[in-house]
């Protein structure tokens, strides 16, 4: 953003993008004595753009803005909101293939991935939060009382890097819908998409005051956040590490936390499978995204009957699989987010061949070809035990593990051998042995034959995966209060 506006400086041949405001009360505002951050491209490790970090005085102004604009906002009807929401959905789809452009610059998802599930998960969250709030009611009756579901107050919104404007819209989506005033604060190594969307909302009409966007990182501005007094709750998604030191912030004003958090999903092959569908299938849920998903099916748990015919079928899967640049049709990986993202995931790929486990393919350093950018090999390893680390720990990047297993029950109780409960897999010709298996895993979601997500459905997790819900009325009711007022039926 140049001046406050969001084309960009023109480079030979590309944009660079000079984002370096804040939006806030309405308006883009520059940083005064911000540090600036650079934004780099993850496929060519070159520098992209450079946004500005708030400090301290301009978080206090967000959240001040705010709580102001909350003492109104909340009072809007559902039908205002209903119309607020429209007019977001439509410039929305206006400035889709842009939004995928930014989305892919600022995180290196191949272009088909951002123009589809990337792009299109922000367009299904706003619409999904518009069918659950023309849905909604405003007062409901319970014995001899009436019930109101009043919006939380003014809200902090942290958001990651992997699947940035997914995460944004589900957020900002039923906060709007709730009648909560906001802050955002996105990633800041992938703050494009961010900028966009702001822009989206201004052009919308949202009120000045109710939805403000900053910059900044974690340990500072997500922290100052989380322990401010005057927001009234902190809806975060990132690691379980950041998760837990959001919650410490947040707990001396006892303000509501909801966080989607990590996760290290086990994906069940029953002994009645397709096994090449099966497998090959699991293999790219995995790689999809290059790997950077909290829900991806990192755990592959087969039958020892199928176990050898399993690895054969998954190391030709990744055969075929290409690593790419975006604008590859082709690529079906991308790079991961960063350099230091590249190198914990090295890392991990080291300690799990040293803690035993048999490489099949894939492995340490750059694919062929690709020696510029953050780019990892799709890796997978066999004769893994659940519990080692690499199938313990969240590795965030295209790996996967094999694990065998000797009977069902065996399988569940690999599955709920894990800090996490985000998601799991469960593949089987039999739909209702599947749903019977898919019961006794101790996690928030359950993909019957690698089902997509459903925005209409919750999405969140058990244990160390989070608590609190998102998407849909779901994603809607995290953001209310429910006031019961007694007696006031009989008025």
């Amino acid at each position: 953003m140049t001046n406050g506006h969001l084309h960009g400086d023109k480079l030979p041949g590309e944009t660079y993008y000079n984002y370096h405001m804040a939006y806030i009360n309405g308006r883009w505002q520059t940083i005064e004595g911000g540090e600036s951050f650079k934004v780099i491209q993850p496929a060519t490790e070159r520098e992209i753009g450079c946004i500005t970090l708030a400090n301290s005085p301009v978080v206090n102004l967000a959240v001040e803005a705010a709580k102001n604009a909350f003492t109104s906002f909340s009072q809007t009807s559902i039908d205002e909101r209903v119309e607020l929401l429209e007019n977001i959905i439509r410039i929305y789809k206006d400035k889709f293939s842009l939004m995928a452009r930014h989305i892919s610059d600022e995180m290196g998802a191949p272009m088909w991935l951002a123009e589809g599930a990337q792009t299109g998960s922000g367009l299904a969250h706003l619409e999904q939060t518009l069918i659950a709030l023309k849905e909604s009611k405003a007062q409901q009756e319970i014995g001899d009382s009436l019930l109101f579901h009043e919006p939380v107050g003014v809200c902090a919104l942290i958001t990651p890097w992997n699947w940035p404007v997914n995460q944004i819209a589900c957020k900002v989506a039923p906060a709007l819908a709730a009648g909560c005033t906001m802050v955002l604060k996105p990633s800041e190594i992938a703050p494009l998409s961010a900028y966009l969307f702001t822009q989206i909302l201004d052009e919308a009409g949202v009120p000045a005051g109710v939805f403000n966007m900053i910059n900044g990182d974690g340990p500072n501005v997500g922290s100052q956040l989380s322990r401010h007094p005057d927001i009234d709750m902190v809806s975060f998604t990132g690691s379980t590490r950041a998760g837990v030191a959001v919650a410490k912030a947040a707990a001396d004003t006892v303000k509501r936390v909801s966080q989607e958090l990590g996760g290290k999903s086990a994906n069940i092959l029953l002994d009645d499978v397709d096994l090449e569908m099966a497998v090959s299938e699991g293999v790219k849920a995995c790689m999809h995204n290059t790997g950077q998903s909290c829900n991806a099916p990192t755990r592959m748990l087969i039958p020892e009957n199928l176990y050898q015919q399993a690895i054969a079928v998954a190391q030709e899967t990744v055969a075929k699989m290409k690593v790419g640049h975006a604008d590859d049709p082709e690529a079906f990986v991308g790079p991961v987010i960063s350099q230091q993202q590249y190198n914990k995931i090295q890392g991990m790929i080291q300690d799990a061949i040293e803690e035993g486990a048999e490489l099949v393919c894939g492995g340490l350093g750059k694919p062929q070809g690709l020696e510029q950018g953050f780019f990892v090999k799709p890796t997978i390893f066999a004769e893994v035990t659940n519990g080692m680390c690499i199938a313990q720990q969240e590795v965030f990047g295209p790996v996967l593990v094999l694990i065998a297993y000797q009977n069902e029950e065996q399988a569940i109780e690999i599955a709920n051998d894990s800090l996490y409960g985000l998601s799991g897999y469960v593949s089987s010709t039999d739909p209702q042995r599947a749903l019977k298996v898919a019961k006794k895993i101790r996690s928030g979601m359950i993909h019957i034959n690698n089902a997509w997500t459903d925005p209409a459905a919750p999405f969140g997790g058990y244990k160390q995966s989070g608590n609190g819900r998102e998407w849909g009325k779901f994603g809607l009711e995290e953001f209310q209060e429910v006031k019961a007022v007694m007696g006031a039926k009989n008025f």
